[in-house]
């Protein structure tokens, strides 16, 4: 009786924790137009009124985004499907009252770019960045989130994520912050993978591109991981035991690139035939470089990620900075640029910095501050950033290259250094401040 009566609080336990999940479905019968049909279905709700929100901002990003702007044809449902009132309480939130426990929502979402803020939708793919696609319940984002993509069979559309598969199109994420910054990519894409350390690193590759020119772009990326695995020792404890860059070069991107805890979105317009093939490696190294060095060498002031509001952070020259000053320097170790361009661009970087009238106005944790209202954010009204701004990436770049200098003066290098913020912050996951 009493092992009868443990398997029933066992299987009432395992079904209690499956019903406190957030579940999501997203279709794309209107590519063509943009568009996605998207579901949510929330259960177990205590509150008598639903809080549901569009996120503000994404991870990497400091700017304000109002996603909310691209979210229509709203609607509410209970468990038995009957409609629900929905009222604004704010322009990103909305409110649901009168619910028996469970809300179910419906709503179209309009997408058209494809970079590491937003999403984009259209017949040659469905790139998605979440906190640009999908609605959430602040109140519900420590429950664990399932995802079902509707692909376009007719496109023969793939998924590339970092989110850990459950079976066919169904995905999952342990919580909403996990599911935010796991951006995913549906496309006839390539895909390339080699395992190191017992971890698999992937490219996912949508491009335009033969086979023997997707394995010959891997190649450059397999070097530059060796290589800033030799920076730091190691490669990060992956979550889910692999990591994946998905790249997404066609002319209808925009280009960027923005670090994630377990893969990097890399978009530009250059395909690899188009002068792709030796100008998209840079945004690789400096993308994979996060993987260590913001990801998990984390600041506190970016812990948790803040959804609602901008999220200002003074060590920026130091997790934007140093990492761009690896980034070139790993290309030039990695036999992937010559060390004479090399140099040429890290005296651009310090020229730059030295000669600008800005450091009279704000020190580098200050410039830091300013993310917020540069880091791809807009503004009509005319601003003096040519002279009282230096990008936060270029300053701790020179940074880096000062103590890199200083540290070779007493036989170390700055590989050492971060050998040591690594095993100090980034091992151990201490947020630093």
């Amino acid at each position: 009786m009493r092992y009868l009566t443990l398997l029933l609080f066992l299987g009432l336990h395992i079904s209690s924790i499956t019903a406190q999940s957030s579940t999501y479905v997203i279709s794309f019968d209107n590519a063509v137009h943009h568009e996605a049909d998207i579901s949510a279905t929330f259960n177990e709700i205590v509150e008598d009124t639903l809080s549901l929100r569009m996120s503000r901002t994404s991870p990497g990003r400091y700017a304000l985004h109002e996603f909310a702007k691209n979210v229509y044809n709203l609607k509410a449902f209970d468990s038995k499907g009957d409609v629900l009132p929905i009222s604004k309480n704010n322009p990103y939130e909305w409110l649901v009252p009168k619910h028996d426990g469970t809300v179910k929502i419906t709503y179209t979402l309009y997408a058209n770019r494809a970079d590491g803020t937003y999403s984009q939708i259209d017949e040659t793919h469905a790139h998605l960045n979440i906190p640009a696609t999908f609605m959430y319940a602040p109140s519900l984002s420590t429950r664990k989130i399932t995802v079902d993509f509707k692909t376009r069979d007719d496109l023969n559309w793939k998924i590339a994520t970092q989110l850990p598969l459950i079976k066919n199109n169904t995905y999952s994420a342990p919580n909403l912050q996990y599911f935010m910054d796991s951006p995913t990519e549906l496309s006839n894409h390539k895909l390339r993978e080699f395992n190191i350390d017992g971890q698999t690193i992937k490219l996912a590759l949508h491009d335009p591109c033969t086979e023997e020119e997707a394995s010959t772009y891997f190649e450059k990326v397999k070097k530059v991981v060796l290589a800033e695995k030799e920076v730091f020792g190691e490669l990060p404890t992956f979550d889910y035991g692999s990591y994946t860059f998905i790249a997404c070069y066609v002319p209808n991107a925009s280009g960027d690139g923005m670090e994630h805890r377990n893969s990097t979105i890399l978009t530009s317009t250059r395909t690899l035939s188009n002068g792709g093939m030796d100008r998209n490696i840079g945004t690789v190294s400096h993308e994979f470089f996060h993987s260590w060095n913001v990801e998990r060498i984390r600041p506190k002031s970016l812990e948790p990620f803040n959804f609602e509001e901008a999220n200002m952070s003074g060590e920026l020259w130091f997790a934007e900075g140093f990492t761009s000053y690896y980034t070139n320097l790993i290309l030039c170790r990695a036999g992937l640029i010559t060390p004479e361009k090399y140099v040429e661009g890290l005296t651009g970087t310090f020229n730059y910095v030295w000669n600008s009238p800005a450091r009279q106005f704000f020190n580098p944790i200050e410039m830091s501050y300013q993310a917020p209202f540069v880091d791809a954010a807009t503004s009509v009204d005319p601003v003096n950033r040519e002279n009282t701004f230096i990008s936060y990436y270029s300053y701790g770049s020179v940074l880096g290259l000062a103590l890199d200098l200083q540290l070779r003066n007493e036989g170390l290098n700055l590989d050492d250094f971060m050998k040591l913020v690594w095993s100090t912050y980034g091992k151990t996951e201490k947020p630093y401040t």
